[in-house]
């Protein structure tokens, strides 16, 4: 089986979704999103094909999301997604891919649905 998982090393979630998935035998590509962001398509279609809002797929913990003003409801999907490329942290982790489907893995118990 094929995994990707778009992982942050600092996130203990992501830590443990990690974990999770080597837990089946499996040893996924680990892609560090803060470095490596995902392509602005590959993002809005993993947040489509996970069943999220572009708001839901915002890490909306930590100053820059404070600072950049992204708490405004007033907001469009187009100036979140332009945040999220700019800032990739702002990207909420671990997303996690299969040929299952796509999990936000919060918790990272959700893993086990794709896998």
């Amino acid at each position: 089986m094929s995994v990707t998982i778009y992982h942050n090393t600092a996130c203990g979630t992501s830590r443990k979704t990690l974990e999770a998935i080597r837990a089946t035998g499996v040893e996924p590509e680990i892609i560090d999103y803060v470095k490596n962001p995902p392509s602005r398509a590959a993002l809005v279609e993993m947040i489509a094909k996970a069943g999220l809002t572009v708001r839901q797929a915002m890490r909306n913990k930590g100053d820059l999301y404070v600072e950049l003003g992204l708490a405004d409801a007033a907001l469009s999907d187009e100036a979140l997604l332009d945040a999220m490329m700019a800032h990739p942290i702002l990207i909420e982790r671990p997303l996690v891919v299969t040929a299952k489907g796509v999990r936000l893995c919060r918790p990272s118990e959700l893993v086990q649905e794709i896998l």
